[in-house]
């Protein structure tokens, strides 16, 4: 398929060709107990450590082609912890060099959004944790990695896009759920775009006075329609498939996920903010505002069993 424009470019870097695989064992849970959401109970803010103002100039100063991956994990141990442990969980995986632009310290930075975003990813789907359709997995922060979340299969993604009725994700729909191949991937699929793009964005975020050229420019975006995606998902489950509504409803791990990247969502796209322009469009901003229409806090709030909150807290429940 052509594609054109660079939000459409940038996209379709990150956009992950699933594939079903092989059967695997269920992982048991593993999920930080400061960080599990107790709905309906005492109000939970979503949060992890971040210290963007650290200093990283000696990093840049001695970087190299040859020290990326050791300048990778010191850089986030310093300002975002949450990357330097996925980064040493994944550090062994081989396809790290196809997302890393190794020219110029700059040109590292930048390209910390496809990295990271893709090495959750491989994180994420690999057949140790996740079965496809059935189970799922999703590394949250340093502290916080959910696993053997049950899926119920689902049904094709592509059957949101009526509820969709701007342009605002236009460039990403056509990817996601126009495509013959991506728009049939179910749950499972909307659930791992999200969970990727929730952390391609605090990966530039925390590094974004080095980021120079485009190749980061729709990160925030990438959260904020791929949110759309999920919430929209769930109407569709209730309003067009009640009996797969039904089975979703009622396993907690999935409402509890649910919940934790809502939250997230919110909170990464209120860190990120003052650098629209450089790591996201308006049109993120413009997306969030539909996320937070009635319908669709609605059928958040009806399907985790939790109370968002709509004011400047939106990471947080009530």
């Amino acid at each position: 398929m052509k594609r054109t424009g660079r939000s459409a470019l940038l996209t379709a870097t990150v956009a992950l060709s699933l594939v079903p695989g092989p059967v695997a064992a269920a992982a048991p849970l593993s999920s930080g107990q400061a960080a599990k959401v107790a709905r309906a109970a005492a109000p939970f803010c979503y949060g992890e450590p971040s210290t963007p103002a650290a200093d990283i100039n000696d990093l840049k100063g001695r970087f190299s082609s040859s020290n990326w991956m050791p300048t990778l994990q010191e850089m986030y141990k310093r300002r975002w912890p949450s990357g330097e442990k996925l980064a040493i969980a994944q550090a062994n995986d081989k396809y790290w060099t196809q997302f890393v632009n190794t020219k110029s310290f700059d040109g590292f930075a930048e390209s910390m959004m496809v990295a990271i975003h893709e090495e959750t990813h491989m994180w994420d789907l690999d057949p140790s944790r996740t079965k496809w359709n059935e189970y799922t997995a999703s590394w949250i922060n340093a502290s916080q990695q959910a696993t053997n979340v049950p899926l119920q299969g689902g049904f094709p993604r592509k059957e949101i896009l009526p509820l969709i009725t701007d342009k605002l994700s236009d460039s990403m729909d056509g990817i996601y759920l126009r495509d013959s191949q991506q728009g049939a991937y179910l749950l499972q699929g909307v659930l791992a775009e999200l969970n990727a793009g929730l952390t391609g964005l605090p990966a530039v975020t925390v590094v974004q006075e080095f980021i120079k050229g485009v190749g980061a420019s729709n990160a925030r975006d990438i959260a904020a329609t791929n949110l759309r995606y999920l919430l929209l998902y769930l109407r569709v489950a209730k309003d067009k498939h009640p009996d797969y509504w039904a089975k979703i409803k009622n396993e907690p791990k999935l409402r509890e996920l649910v919940l934790t990247q809502f939250l997230r969502t919110a909170y990464w796209l209120e860190k990120s903010a003052p650098y629209t322009g450089k790591i996201g469009s308006p049109d993120a901003d413009k997306i969030t505002a539909t996320n937070y229409a009635p319908a669709n806090i609605a059928i958040v709030e009806e399907f985790t069993g939790a109370t968002v909150r709509r004011d400047t807290d939106k990471h947080c429940t009530t």
